[in-house]
């Protein structure tokens, strides 16, 4: 059983983004989009999935250096949570600032930003790779001699604290609240992509460390939240590449290769002179809509149906990782990650989108089959298997209708 505890308050999580929804429904509030929503939770999914094998490789490197290289091995003591907790809070705002300004670890980051709305799903949206460019930063709390265990403990602390401060539904904290912790006022800022609002505020939980080093910004006219570039896509894996395919176009224009190492570690938005120079970040076109497209509701329903499959195979997955043996576990992450992908493209109308649902549908009955029977599964086993392969597939016929337009 999982002992992080960014993982044990998941059901937590969608309890809240549930009340959150009815209640801004009952007030004719217009924050969640049904397809941007499920898009962030599904990012979140392939965080987790993937998170969950370089976990292991990161955790050992921490584990290592503390075993090693640690300077004062701090012990399992009441006071050592502290300790840790303000210093990965410390060491996790200089790697959230230099994923703002550094252009490759952008491109980690960058999924996080990319939805355009602001409500608790948000929270969930997260990179796949970020954690590669960002875990350096936080050896230095090994070296300090802090236990794995209490690291894990606070970094998940951490990332539970900052689910909450998603939200349009709180205005502001008291004024004593506001000074020192990160809120839901400090959040929007950040996650704004009005000009006066970029790379600012970036806290994790305690907003003190923004406001020492000059990125703090109070939240004044109302966010445009997103990215400059918007996604326009309803794809959770090509979320995670959108960036660095862009960074590789880029790359291709230029011939020197100064200008080319420049190109990853500057800011987002940078270029040599001869290419037309920085790109600062344009102003809020006031006639700028959303993107969004139009689904039916029979395809609607059907994908929030698998959804909810794909969250308690995702669920079941994580809490029981340690239980499973490594085929059984790659089974189930490529499983996962192919089935949300599949669900991007059905909501963007792709024209081979329905041939893969089908094969996803096929994959998963035989990846159910293998994980829970093995090479002889019982009679009940391939009875589920089978019925829930036909039912879908008869189901996702009715739900055929003329694609209309994707609108930006």
């Amino acid at each position: 059983m999982s002992i992080n505890p960014s993982v044990i308050a998941i059901p937590v999580y969608f309890l809240l983004i549930g009340v959150e929804f009815i209640v801004h429904r009952v007030n004719a509030t217009k924050s969640y989009n049904l397809k941007d929503a499920m898009t962030n939770i599904n990012c979140g999914v392939v965080s987790q999935i993937t998170g969950a094998f370089l976990m292991v490789i990161l955790f050992n490197a921490y584990t290592y250096m503390e075993a090693n290289y640690g300077l004062l091995h701090i012990p399992m003591v009441w006071w050592a949570f502290p300790v840790a907790f303000i210093t990965f809070d410390f060491m996790y705002y200089w790697a959230h600032r230099l994923s703002h300004e550094i252009n490759l670890f952008w491109g980690g980051h960058s999924v996080h930003h990319q939805s355009e709305e602001y409500n608790l799903s948000v929270a969930l949206r997260q990179s796949s790779t970020q954690i590669l460019w960002t875990f350096l930063f936080y050896l230095p709390i090994a070296l300090l001699g802090v236990d794995p265990i209490v690291f894990i403990v606070a970094q998940g602390i951490n990332l539970v604290y900052q689910f909450w401060i998603h939200t349009e539904s709180i205005s502001k904290m008291p004024k004593w609240f506001e000074a020192v912790f990160n809120t839901p006022s400090h959040h929007r800022v950040h996650h704004a992509r009005n000009p006066k609002y970029i790379d600012k505020n970036h806290a994790g939980t305690l907003i003190i460390w923004d406001k020492l080093f000059g990125s703090f910004a109070a939240e004044e006219e109302r966010p445009q939240y997103g990215i400059t570039k918007p996604l326009k896509s309803w794809n959770p894996v090509w979320a995670n590449f959108a960036h660095y395919t862009e960074i590789y176009r880029n790359l291709k224009k230029i011939p020197k290769l100064k200008d080319k190492i420049r190109l990853l570690v500057n800011k987002p938005g940078w270029q040599p002179e001869y290419l037309g120079g920085y790109e600062p970040a344009p102003e809020i076109d006031p006639n700028y809509k959303k993107f969004q497209n139009t689904t039916s509701s029979r395809l609607n329903f059907y994908v929030i149906i698998q959804f909810v499959v794909i969250m308690l195979t995702t669920l079941s997955f994580l809490y029981f990782l340690k239980e499973m043996d490594t085929i059984q576990k790659v089974i189930s992450a490529v499983l996962i990650i192919f089935s949300v992908a599949s669900f991007g493209l059905l909501f963007e109308h792709r024209k081979w989108s329905r041939g893969v649902e089908v094969f996803r549908l096929v994959f998963m009955s035989l990846g159910f089959i293998y994980i829970f029977g093995g090479l002889n599964p019982g009679l009940t086993l391939l009875i589920i298997a089978t019925g829930y392969l036909l039912l879908s597939s008869l189901w996702l016929n009715t739900t055929k209708h003329k694609p209309r337009p994707v609108t930006a």
